[in-house]
């Protein structure tokens, strides 16, 4: 039949998974960094998943689709809900309420982490922890070398980790896009003395100057030696 169906631009999409979280069908995954439609008897062709996308990757078009198909659609939902019973949270959204103690470890230090995911390129443009927020943009090494890392900087901000070396792609437009979105308090950039780490630095600055926003900023180094050495 034909019918309504969405369409998703791959040169345009960022990756940022927020079409993912606002498809009620869940008709759209994420594979390789993209957002992909996993079935097209998933989409009911309402569009929740445009205003969702801050690049403007996601149209509708009208072709030839299988019929959407609520009974899958539900069958799939109660499936996934069963496989997350007791695994791993994947990336799912998570808010956590900071802990004053550890009754099976009574000396250890609690986490500080405010949410989940922490990952950059996993993270949603618009999760809602975003707003009011105290960012914390950093390179994922600086919180092995940094011996008090939760204390100091995880402590109160939201909290995103990256590593350019390793990650594919830059980080601007996707950083743009949270800062440009959301009401965002201030942001405070960690890296490593290292070259390389230069780039999520350079990510964040370009960022903010994109998202034309104007709030507190400020950049903090870390030794390879876990040593603060610029502040």
């Amino acid at each position: 039949m034909k019918r309504r169906i969405i369409h998703i631009d791959q040169e345009k999409c960022n990756g940022c998974g927020a079409c993912a979280a606002a498809c009620h069908e869940n008709a759209i995954v994420m594979q390789n960094g993209k957002a992909h439609l996993s079935r097209e008897d998933y989409c009911d062709g309402l569009g929740d998943c445009l205003p969702a996308c801050p690049v403007g990757a996601i149209t509708f078009e009208e072709r030839e689709a299988a019929p959407y198909n609520e009974a899958a659609v539900l069958a799939a939902k109660q499936q996934a809900a069963s496989a997350h019973q007791g695994g791993c949270p994947g990336s799912r959204l998570q808010t956590f309420q900071p802990r004053t103690s550890e009754p099976q470890a009574p000396a250890a230090r609690p986490s500080c982490l405010s949410q989940w995911p922490v990952q950059i390129k996993l993270a949603p443009v618009n999760a809602p922890w975003f707003n009011g927020a105290n960012l914390l943009i950093a390179a994922d090494c600086t919180a092995y070398a940094y011996g008090d890392f939760h204390e100091q900087f995880i402590r109160g901000r939201v909290t995103l980790i990256g590593c350019p070396k390793l990650d594919e792609g830059d980080y601007t437009e996707k950083l743009t896009a949270i800062l440009k979105n959301n009401e965002i308090k201030s942001l405070t950039i960690v890296r490593m003395e290292v070259p390389c780490c230069g780039k999520i630095e350079n990510a964040a600055k370009n960022a903010l100057k994109a998202s034309g926003r104007f709030i507190p900023w400020q950049v903090v180094t870390i030794s390879t030696d876990g040593r603060i050495i610029d502040r």
